[in-house]
């Protein structure tokens, strides 16, 4: 159970920055290869912009790097705790996605466009929004984020879906 003063922390910035189903009083993860570095650049400034703490795992250029180094200690943070939710780009997002979902803990999911980012977390309860950079636009990865976050899982049938999930 969270102490009050916890409660009333969370709820003043609910308030004041965004409404958010995620736990913001642990910061967002955040991971990239070459192709979403100017993406994770511009999302890592929108969100810090709105008050919440953001955990770079890089890339730190547009040079090009190999997604999974990045990819897993995004998913490792949101796995200990230490992060509440986690943000990957690359080209496609097929790799990414394809790699965090390796991660026992971890549910992410592919979004193109916004209604499916609504989807992946009401029915899905995905923890990583995955965004394909050279497939949208930063306005629209900016907005599916901000429905990610925004958007509550609905449980019921879907829980027992989600529970199937791992092996």
């Amino acid at each position: 159970m969270q102490s009050p003063s916890a409660v009333l922390i969370s709820l003043f910035y609910q308030r004041i920055f965004m409404q958010t189903s995620f736990k913001m009083l642990r910061p967002l993860a955040i991971g990239c290869d070459h192709a979403g570095f100017r993406y994770k650049e511009s999302m890592k400034a929108w969100l810090i912009g709105k008050g919440l703490q953001v955990l770079d795992f890089g890339t730190s250029s547009e040079e090009s790097v190999d997604y999974p180094d990045f990819v897993h200690p995004v998913c490792r943070a949101i796995e200990n705790g230490e992060a509440g939710m986690g943000i990957l780009l690359c080209g496609s997002a097929n790799g990414v996605a394809m790699t965090a979902n390796k991660h026992a803990k971890i549910r992410a999911g592919l979004c193109w466009e916004n209604e499916v980012a609504s989807l992946v977390r009401k029915h899905n309860d995905a923890n990583i929004i995955c965004i394909p950079a050279r497939f949208v636009s930063l306005d629209l990865a900016l907005k599916m984020l901000e429905t990610f976050m925004q958007t509550d899982f609905e449980g019921g049938r879907h829980q027992n879906r989600v529970n199937k999930i791992p092996c």
